[in-house]
């Protein structure tokens, strides 16, 4: 699918490594150094208790819902600063700066324990004396011990430099004798690692047993496995989890709409020493490793490029944006795809970019500006349930790119497959109806209604478009034949990126014509 290019020595691709990109392969036991990853170079595995406390801190406000993991960590000018006063709040001693290095290895462990959660907590579980200890056991404790078992499990930090580096973290943070008990629980990790014989379920009994011990041995919640299971498949759904569980990807779009190609982009990413694949799209480039010197080089803020996955950016073909056409973009921040559909109308025609969020519209729109499309398009701070009533407006094409459960992207998105519940999806499906029957009022007549998601879930994608055809006989799906590659179009003529198959994050889209009377 995509053509690999690769330049300079071995030693000098891994001193290019940075960031999430450089963290291996996060299956049972894989060695850092099989992953390429260089003590020197890449991120530092010293003892530091420092290290230890912004990592703990990092997932506690996780936990209690105030932050988010932030895989692509690019630094404000006082993150430093606010991550220090953090740590001091919550811990009660200071911590010294931590260098890039360091920073990289706690964005690693931070979005790898999140990931692993469930597995690690019944690890842990299991090597407490008793359950009681476990269910009682205080915050701080719990995610020290969390980040303990990742980095020898899942990491493969050597064994003494995890253990002493947490039990300092809880001697210091806690009291000496949580230091013990961390000593003691990790010690019989390693022993156990050691022996080949840590205390994992067996996937047997019924469907729902078989069910609950995946998900323990794959960390996913145990309504996602059986979704999976009934809707692909047991092999389909175990490939799904290891790609959920596998190091994320980034893809870089090359903003054509200031003269820059794709060579130009290439060239920047090899004067980094950046590693790339070519994208089956012209404006995309697929990055594996150095997202970080990416950033802080500038690529982004100096509008040269923007982060921004294949499988949405398939999407605009889709909607296929044609010079001179008037288009909404109905969900439209954080604005990757109205940026991009602007960048496809060679300055003639005009976007409006609708959001319910302001901030997130402000945001759109100085990335427009920073792109030189600010003058194309035309922001909107409405419902659009709201909107659709009041206005007589109607667009030659309408984005409805719909709020959805997310689990296309659930790699990026480490915390998202603990933040969404079943229940989610019976709300969320009402909404994208309710949503769909707005948008559709604002497309003219022959005008076309584009549906999409990031969600691989077929009640959230094909079965909300029967409905919708259901409710409004007047639209007609029509097939995305000749606007994306043939390997992505359905039997049922949509849209379609599968993770296991596309190796992207999964997505599908959808393409509704209006009748002209």
């Amino acid at each position: 699918m995509s053509k690999v290019r690769k330049h300079g020595s071995r030693e000098a691709e891994a001193a290019a490594r940075s960031g999430i990109t450089g963290v291996p392969n996060l299956g049972p036991a894989v060695s850092t150094k099989r992953a390429g990853m260089s003590k020197d170079a890449i991120i530092n595995m010293d003892v530091s208790h420092h290290r230890a406390a912004v990592a703990v801190v990092r997932l506690l406000r996780i936990e209690k819902g105030k932050a988010f993991v932030d895989l692509l960590n690019e630094k404000a000018n006082d993150s430093g600063e606010k991550e220090i006063g953090y740590v001091e709040r919550t811990l009660g001693f200071s911590t010294r700066y931590l260098d890039d290095r360091d920073i990289r290895l706690v964005t690693v462990i931070v979005a790898g324990t999140v990931r692993w959660k469930r597995y690690l907590d019944y690890l842990i579980m299991s090597l407490c004396s008793e359950k009681k200890v476990f269910r009682e056991m205080e915050p701080l404790l719990l995610q020290i011990l969390r980040i303990g078992f990742f980095e020898i499990l899942k990491l493969d930090v050597p064994a003494y430099a995890a253990v002493d580096e947490n039990v300092r973290l809880a001697k210091v943070a806690l009291r000496p004798g949580a230091g013990n008990m961390v000593n003691a629980i990790l010690r019989k990790l390693v022993l156990l690692k050691e022996t080949d014989s840590l205390p994992l379920p067996k996937i047997e009994g019924d469907d729902r047993a078989q069910a609950r011990a995946l998900s323990i041995i794959y960390s996913h919640p145990v309504w996602m496995v059986r979704r999976w299971i009934r809707f692909h498949g047991k092999d389909e759904a175990l490939r799904l989890m290891h790609w959920n569980n596998s190091d994320p990807h980034f893809s870089l779009r090359v903003n054509t709409s200031k003269g820059y190609t794709r060579a130009d982009l290439i060239k920047r990413l090899e004067s980094l020493q950046v590693h790339y694949e070519e994208s089956i799209m012209d404006e995309f480039v697929r990055i594996r490793e150095g997202m970080q010197a990416v950033l802080q080089a500038g690529l982004l803020k100096d509008g040269i490029c923007a982060v921004q996955d294949e499988s949405a950016g398939l999407v605009v073909p889709v909607v296929d944006p044609q010079p001179g056409e008037t288009i909404v973009d109905c969900c439209a921040a954080p604005g990757g795809k109205t940026l991009f559909m602007a960048s496809r109308l060679s300055g003639e025609g005009k976007i409006w970019a609708l959001d319910i969020n302001k901030g997130r519209l402000r945001i759109l729109m100085d990335a427009a500006k920073l792109h030189g499309l600010d003058d194309m398009i035309t922001d909107i701070h409405a419902d659009l349930r709201l909107y659709a009533k009041e206005t007589t407006a109607k667009y030659d094409k309408v984005l409805l790119d719909a709020p959805c459960s997310g689990l296309g992207v659930l790699p990026k998105r480490a915390d998202l497959r603990w933040n969404r519940q079943f229940e989610d999806l019976e709300e969320l499906m009402c909404l994208q109806d309710k949503l769909l029957d707005s948008a559709s009022m604002l497309v003219k007549p022959g005008g076309i209604l584009i549906y999409s998601t990031c969600s691989i879930d077929p009640e959230e994608n094909e079965k909300r478009i029967a409905a919708f055809v259901q409710r409004h006989p007047e639209f007609a799906p029509q097939s995305v034949c000749g606007y994306v590659p043939t390997e992505f179009i359905t039997d049922e003529g949509f849209y379609c990126s599968n993770p296991t198959k596309h190796s992207m994050d999964g997505a599908f889209a959808a393409r509704l014509v209006r009748s002209l009377h």
